[in-house]
This record gives structure tokens, C-alpha cells and sequence, in this order.
């Protein structure tokens, strides 16, 4: 058993920096070194979800040791992680939907997932097994995972900017790329740019749109959406109901028709239908923060021919785009190392979700000492 320092959630509200047992690997798992963890707001939300858990799940490191039946990995190779572990053989999985595998998914599978020892049985706490969010647990010194969690780091990047890639960039991005399919020259309306909506930015410039317009009422961070590639930025009031105000705004930018695209980034349930009132007749409308609350929906806000999607993490297909998000960030076409605002130790944590909710950082990450 190997001892590690980490971020243990109560269940109830709280969290603690204690001390874990982690097992050797086994069949198909790999023992990860953490060098980084970013943070983000579901790693906040973790701490209240009515079990202890290891808490963190994005994170990138060093394969320290590997399991008998390990394909793709060796010692000593540099990996970020990715939470929506594809099982490669299930239904979803053979239809090209690896983000929402049948089997591994902690989120479709409704965290009944068949990670087996690496998620359930390895980890200990306290004398009793303890389960890691997303079966990752990444704000932690070690984590065992599974192989098909790991993707290995290909170009020269840091470790704190390759492990904010495995959550809200590649939701951001794969919103714009894989799921929205932005065409070039398309005017595009993003609501709310913490860091999702600024990785939205980010693909949207990518995808070569010609309108970008952040929306948000934080003007920091619509200073920080310019950085990422908004072309035009909306200061909208929190007494902006659906943001029907700055609907109207998005509409005079593009013509009088509305954006031809428009990316709720939000989390705020009662704007789940704002990027409706923001598109074009038969335009499209993303719901990419995950808003599972029961909202309602003014159904004439879909006139005429408006579609609205709602994808998972971008459409991930974590052994296909991450390769790609590592391309286009060593080509400097995606902005990582300028999104970790600030890094804490393990121990600053608190501190850390402070920031977070000051909307401070484009993106904060534990970094671990060696």
C-alpha cells in the first residue's frame, strides 16, 4: 500500500486534507503520480453529495506503476486523465459516444459504474475502502486508474496546463467543435465566461467564427473573454430576466436576425432558455453548463426551427481529441498556460474555492511538490 496526502469530501459540506491507502495496480490499472489538479466548481459541489470520497477530477501526471494487463503505457510516461472513462465496447461506446459509456460512465451510468477495483476497492480510508469522484480522485499525491482513464502528453507542456485540459476545456471546445459543429464565419453568443465559456471562446476562434460575443455580468470577466478570442462584450444586469435585454443586444450585433450560435455556460437554471431568445430562426442553441434542474421554456422562443442541444463534456473521445487539444496548444492556437490564473498547495484549498466563486481565476490548479 502506498500512503497519500489528499482532499477528502465529508458528504456534508466539508472537506479535510488526510492521509489515504492506495494498492498496487492490478490487470488493466495504472498507479499515477499527481503533479497537478485543477478545480473547478463540481469539485466544490462534491463535497455535498452524501458520501466520503477522494475529491478531484482533472488532473495530470507520471505513471509510477502499472497493472499485468496494462497495453499502452510504460513507467515514466507523462499522462493527463480523463473522468468519462470509455469502456470501448458497450452500445454507446460502439456508436462513437465513448463520453457516455454504458458501463464506466459516473455520470450516464448513474455512478453505478463497473470500475471494480481501481474505483471501489483501492483506495483507504480510515480502515474502509473509499470511493474517488469520477473514479479519478485526482486531488490527491497518488490515484489508481484505470488505462482507459490516461492519455498520454505528446508535446512539451506543463503539467498544471495539462490538467485542466481532461474537464472544462474539452467541454468548452468539443460544445463548439464536435457537438455544435460551428461553421467558419458564424456568428456566435456565449452567456457566461468563467471557464468553460472562455474554453467555448477559445473554440469558437478556432473554429474560425466571425462574431464572438461574451455575455456576463462580471466586467473582469469579460476583459479576461477578449484574451480568448471574443470579438464584442455585453455587461448584462442580474435584473435582465432570460436575459431578454441582452438578447436583444446579441440580435442588433448580428444584423437584427440573431446569433447564428449561442452557448449557455452559466449554470444558473432560470437562464437555461436565454440562448434560445439569442439565435437566429433555425438557429442553434447549447446548453453546455449542465443544468439538470427542472426549468421551463416559453415554447415560442423556438420559433422558427431552432434547435437545442444539450452534449455531455464536449462529445469527448478522450484518445482522439485530447491528442488534438495537445496539437492545436503546441501549435498556439489553444490558450492553457494563460488559464491557470494562480496554483495552490494541497493545503490551500479553501483558499482556492474562494477565488473560485470571486470569479478571481480563469482557472485555478493544485500543483503537488515533488
Amino acid at each position: 500500500m502506498i500512503k497519500s496526502k489528499a482532499a477528502i469530501a465529508s458528504g456534508e459540506g466539508k472537506f479535510s486534507i488526510q492521509t489515504i491507502e492506495i494498492s498496487e495496480p492490478i490487470n488493466d490499472e495504472i498507479l499515477v503520480k499527481i503533479k497537478a489538479a485543477g478545480i473547478c466548481h463540481t469539485d466544490w459541489d462534491s463535497q455535498s453529495w452524501g458520501k466520503t470520497l477522494v475529491m478531484g477530477h482533472e488532473g495530470a501526471g507520471e505513471v509510477v506503476a502499472i497493472g499485468e494487463a496494462v497495453k499502452n503505457f510504460s513507467l515514466g510516461d507523462k499522462v493527463m486523465l480523463n473522468w468519462a472513462i470509455p469502456c470501448y465496447e458497450c452500445f454507446q461506446c460502439q456508436e462513437g459516444n465513448q463520453h457516455i459509456c454504458e458501463r464506466n460512465s459516473a455520470v450516464t451510468a448513474g455512478n453505478k459504474v463497473s470500475g471494480g477495483h481501481a474505483t471501489f476497492e483501492s483506495t483507504i480510508f480510515n480502515g474502509q475502502a473509499i470511493e474517488k469522484a469520477f473514479s479519478l480522485g485526482t486531488m490527491s499525491e497518488y490515484t489508481l486508474v484505470r488505462e482507459a482513464a490516461c492519455v498520454k502528453i505528446h508535446v512539451d507542456m506543463p503539467f498544471t496546463s495539462a490538467a485542466i485540459v481532461g474537464c472544462g476545456v474539452m467541454t468548452g471546445y468539443g460544445s463548439v467543435i464536435n457537438a455544435a459543429k460551428v461553421k467558419p464565419g458564424a456568428n456566435v453568443a456565449v452567456l457566461g465566461t468563467g471557464g468553460v465559456g472562455l474554453n467555448v471562446i477559445q473554440g469558437a476562434r478556432i473554429a474560425g467564427a466571425g462574431k464572438i460575443i461574451a455575455v456576463d455580468v462580471n466586467p473582469l470577466r469579460l476583459e479576461m473573454a477578449l484574451e480568448y478570442g471574443a470579438t464584442h462584450t455585453l455587461l448584462t444586469e442580474k435584473e435582465d430576466v432570460g436575459l431578454l435585454k441582452a438578447a436583444e443586444a446579441v440580435k442588433d450585433l448580428c444584423g437584427g436576425r440573431g446569433a447564428d450560435y449561442a452557448f449557455e455556460c452559466t449554470a444558473i437554471p432560470d437562464l437555461g432558455a436565454a440562448p434560445l431568445a439569442m439565435i437566429r430562426n433555425a438557429g442553434t442553441a447549447v446548453q453546455v453548463s449542465g443544468i439538470e434542474q427542472e426549468i421551463t421554456i416559453d415554447m415560442n422562443l423556438f420559433e422558427w426551427d431552432k434547435v437545442y442541444i444539450n452534449p455531455l463534456y464536449g462529445k469527448c473521445r478522450p484518445q482522439i481529441d485530447f491528442p488534438i487539444l495537445q496539437d492545436l496548444y503546441a501549435k498556439g492556437d489553444l490558450f492553457l498556460d494563460e488559464m491557470v490564473t494562480r496554483t495552490y498547495a494541497l493545503e490551500d484549498l479553501a483558499q482556492a474555492f474562494q477565488d473560485m466563486h470571486e470569479g478571481k481565476n480563469a482557472k485555478g490548479v493544485i500543483r503537488f511538490e515533488d
